[in-house]
């Protein structure tokens, strides 16, 4: 019942905002109406998480912010993404909010369809946690490896489509498609290093999402400034693989190494690190730059 409900009340929200993306297709987002709207979405999170113990626990709770900040941190990281497709292929202010709504409801979709994956092989396989710990330190090198030089990538897949006679529309919506699926592949193993509840990370993943057209206008100016995102972000995703190889000892047995034992890393230290880095990463990024992007000597 807890499902229904939820997801019934999940996807209301979303049909409203594809409707209000539909009915403004033709129209630029001012930075108001952005800023209001993704204040609406991270309150009804906030407010969502705050009512949670009701139905799931005071646990659940705790692993539904964890999750959630992560997702958003991570989605962030997406939109920065998303603002570099747009501006290099050239996509028009009025078509973008259609594009980023599409490519937004394409990344819940392939959650959609990951989530139950992850959790059955979690079930099966307490060990798939080495897999998903070392992938995630994977993607946090690199991100702390990268450099401006490798934001855009695409240019000769675009091309060919373009030569193809495929319409900007079209190409945006296979470059974000393609986008979130790698996105997805980071985000899932993340989520289940904080908890493996499936309905924890279903509506801490769609929580997360909703909202993003939104804030690809508010953030759109920022894009420059946030500087120390990505290292933050590389942090964060290696703090969580670590954790996910230390429970995945302990899931089959294996308590101490060369008698130093292997420590358990509560939630309560989980939510504290996401949301110590995230400040620092914001605050030092800002004060690094100027309003127009440039760095302080």
């Amino acid at each position: 019942m807890t499902w229904l409900v939820t997801i019934g009340i999940l996807a209301t929200v979303i049909i409203f905002d594809l409707a209000i993306a539909v009915l403004r297709r033709n129209k630029v987002t001012s930075l108001g109406e952005a800023a209001f709207w993704t204040t609406f979405y991270i309150g009804t999170a906030i407010v969502f998480g705050a009512l949670l113990p009701h139905w799931s626990g005071e646990n659940g709770q705790k692993e539904f912010f964890a999750g959630w900040l992560t997702e958003y941190a991570l989605s962030v990281d997406n939109i920065f993404v998303f603002i570099i497709l747009l501006t290099h292929l050239k996509v028009q202010k009025e078509r973008q909010q259609l594009v980023l709504l599409l490519g937004i409801m394409l990344t819940i979709a392939i959650r959609g369809l990951l989530i139950p994956l992850g959790a059955a092989l979690i079930s099966r396989f307490s060990s798939i946690f080495f897999v998903f710990g070392a992938f995630l330190i994977y993607t946090a090198y690199s991100l702390a490896k990268e450099n401006e030089d490798d934001e855009f990538k695409e240019g000769r897949v675009v091309s060919t489509l373009k030569a193809r006679g495929m319409s900007i529309f079209s190409i945006a919506l296979i470059a974000l498609g393609l986008t979130n699926l790698v996105f997805s592949l980071d985000s899932i193993p993340a989520i289940f290093g904080l908890t493996k509840d499936p309905y924890i990370v279903t509506t801490a993943n769609v929580f997360a999402l909703m909202g993003l057209r939104q804030l690809y206008f508010l953030l759109e100016g920022l894009l420059s400034r946030l500087i120390f995102l990505s290292k933050g972000l590389s942090f964060i995703l290696a703090f969580i693989g670590i954790k996910m190889i230390m429970e995945a000892f302990h899931g089959i047995g294996i308590d101490d190494i060369a008698a130093i034992h292997i420590p358990d890393v509560s939630l309560e230290i989980s939510l504290g690190v996401i949301v110590a880095t995230l400040i620092i990463t914001t605050v030092a990024s800002l004060t690094a730059t100027r309003k127009d992007g440039t760095a302080i000597l």
